[in-house]
């Protein structure tokens, strides 16, 4: 049977050997958890760990500020709360991200705006966001997705023109860089996810980055991740003006950070590396859009998600993940199951059970075709994991099935 014959059919599969592994966590963590029990508390405030974790991703990052979290949800939450988003704000972000973007919208009662995206990024589309800013318009959340920078000059120009608020989840795009500066640098808050299934894991957490560079800004960030007490040197403050949640990392969870931001540059140069050679392995093919990271910029790739062109194929979306499936190479047939404002809560505009609050402020629906670029993506993006561990041979193995699938289901163009 010939070596072209796809693996679905009968033919030889592509991947043969198992894609290669690695321990996440070793003798480094388990060092500086010792030392965090061996301090007698686990509270961030009395301990070191958790400073010490900050303040080794400050000097990775080249900021002066950041704030520990529980998570990137929580991250996000607390840079909204920070940037003063409140009830009946507007906050534009991207229908293609996890719901952990939008929770912290909804928490502050504010109102999810969808913008559509660049059909081969995957971004936020300046053009569109700029259609939606409105005068309730507060904050501009921007999704660096699957470790690939958003256009951050096009958007910081629209938020400065509108006098509105850049906040930058970066939950996936660790080390990530636009035109050589770092994703969540950039706007006012860098908002990062340390949960297990990032780059770097310390179970679950997150940071926020202050990038103002303001103490101010940076006290008011602080105390929203700690219910608005104030805690700094040897006093604290407790007096109540508004709501704010109890988002505090633990020590241990500092203490395994301090050790995973050791290996995170490695992880990143890795995972930049592999996905570019995808992206150059399948370049060119027919009915195959690559996953595109703008000239300039450094992905570092959470995942990788391709597009296919059915209409220059002889066979489906859902055939070509199949077909790429047998020859050994793992894939989902999409990445979400919807876009976000297709999901029950918001097609019933229920944040909260039995209310419309805080759609009913402003009266705010969200339809089918909303963001049509994004709806398309869903509809035709075929995304495989990156990991760091992978050999080369594993990533030439990637590319070779993509390449054998394309070239079998490719049309003959007409005479």
């Amino acid at each position: 049977m010939s070596q072209e014959t796809l693996a679905i059919h009968g033919g030889p599969k592509t991947k043969t050997t198992p894609f290669g592994t690695g321990k996440r966590f070793g003798f480094d963590e388990a060092k500086e958890l010792l030392e965090a029990l061996e301090q007698n508390t686990l509270f961030y405030h009395f301990g070191k760990k958790v400073k010490k974790f900050l303040s080794d991703f400050n000097e990775l990052y080249g900021v002066k500020y950041s704030v520990a979290t529980t998570s990137g949800t929580a991250s996000i939450h607390v840079a909204l709360g920070a940037a003063g988003v409140t009830v009946g704000d507007e906050v534009i972000t991207s229908p293609i991200t996890d719901q952990g973007t939008l929770i912290g919208i909804l928490y502050q009662n504010a109102i999810p705006v969808f913008a559509d995206l660049d059909p081969n990024t995957y971004n936020m589309d300046p053009k569109s966001i700029e259609a939606r800013i409105t005068p309730r318009t507060k904050a501009i959340l921007v999704v660096h997705l699957a470790g690939n920078p958003a256009d951050m000059d096009a958007i910081m120009e629209i938020a400065r023109k509108h006098n509105v608020k850049v906040i930058e989840d970066c939950a996936q795009s660790y080390l990530t860089k636009y035109k050589g500066r770092l994703a969540g640098t950039i706007g006012d808050y860098g908002c990062f996810s340390t949960n297990d299934f990032k780059h770097i894991s310390t179970g679950d957490g997150g940071i926020v980055t202050v990038n103002s560079g303001d103490e101010q800004d940076y006290l008011t960030t602080h105390a929203f991740a700690d219910k608005n007490f104030k805690r700094f040197g040897d006093t604290v403050q407790k007096e109540l003006h508004y709501v704010a949640p109890n988002y505090r990392m633990t020590e241990l969870q500092g203490a395994v950070g301090i050790a995973q931001l050791k290996k995170l540059p490695w992880i990143c140069e890795q995972r930049h590396k592999f996905g570019d050679r995808i992206s150059e392995g399948i370049a060119g093919l027919p009915g195959i859009e690559p996953h595109k990271v703008e000239a300039g910029n450094y992905g570092t790739y959470w995942f990788y998600m391709l597009r296919v062109d059915e209409s220059k194929l002889t066979c489906s979306r859902k055939e070509f993940s199949a077909a790429l499936a047998a020859e050994g190479i793992p894939n989902s047939a999409g990445y979400i199951a919807s876009v976000m404002y297709m999901q029950p809560l918001f097609q019933k505009r229920q944040a909260y059970l039995g209310s419309h609050f805080p759609f009913d402020i402003t009266g705010i629906t969200y339809e089918e075709g909303l963001c049509p670029n994004a709806e398309a993506i869903l509809e035709t993006a075929i995304r495989f994991g990156v990991s760091e561990f992978y050999t080369e041979q594993d990533v030439e193995d990637i590319v070779t099935a993509i390449r054998k699938v394309a070239n079998h289901f490719a049309k003959v163009p007409a005479l």
